[in-house]
């Protein structure tokens, strides 16, 4: 079970993250969320981390390569309309409420895809839940996300059964600063519940 913490802004959260056991590290690069992080931050958080530790930029409508150049990213997830698929990995983020979803993600070409809740113009990171059962017997690699945390990540895999988990806003103490208690702990019962 792959374990995402995304919208991290800052190489402190990001090195908790992965003390927790995280296997991916989300950098949005959306200049619309609360979660922005510059370019030149999000490349001291990548150069700090261990190779082991994926490294995804998040995208809305426009994916630019020379930022995942210049960062070192190892994932695109791409959300919204962004033309062509990129040359090296990538996710797509979808809400599970997406018309024809199954077809989608079976003629997408992506890696994986992010199922995530309905959140409109705000594209995600909300909290707001769905019912993770919507998300179960979906073609590919599916990354359950939207509202997750350790009080109800059991639930949401038992439901879903997903390849991975995302996680960011019910992290936090503020909008961009994680609590690294609650990464800690949604991390244990992320990895409980998959075992």
């Amino acid at each position: 079970m792959l374990v995402k913490i995304c919208g991290v802004t800052s190489l402190d959260d990001a090195l908790a993250a992965v003390e927790a056991g995280a296997d991916a590290i989300g950098l949005n690069f959306w200049p619309g969320s609360p979660r922005f992080v510059e370019t030149a931050t999000a490349r001291d958080i990548t150069a700090a981390l261990p190779a082991s530790v994926l490294k995804v930029g998040v995208f809305v409508d426009v994916y630019s390569e020379a930022i995942a150049g210049e960062v070192g990213l190892d994932v695109i997830q791409l959300h919204g309309e962004n033309g062509p698929a990129p040359a090296r990995r990538f996710w797509a983020g979808w809400p599970v409420t997406l018309p024809h979803l199954s077809e989608r993600i079976r003629s997408a070409g992506a890696d994986a895809f992010v199922i995530d809740t309905p959140a409109g113009a705000q594209r995600g990171g909300t909290g707001g839940t769905y019912d993770w059962r919507l998300a179960l017997g979906l073609p590919g690699r599916i990354i359950l996300a939207g509202g997750l945390n350790a009080e109800n990540v059991k639930e949401a895999i038992l439901a879903a059964k997903p390849w991975g988990v995302d996680a960011c806003s019910r992290l936090e103490s503020a909008p961009g600063k994680k609590d690294h208690h609650k990464m800690r702990e949604f991390i244990r019962a992320a990895r409980s519940a998959a075992s």
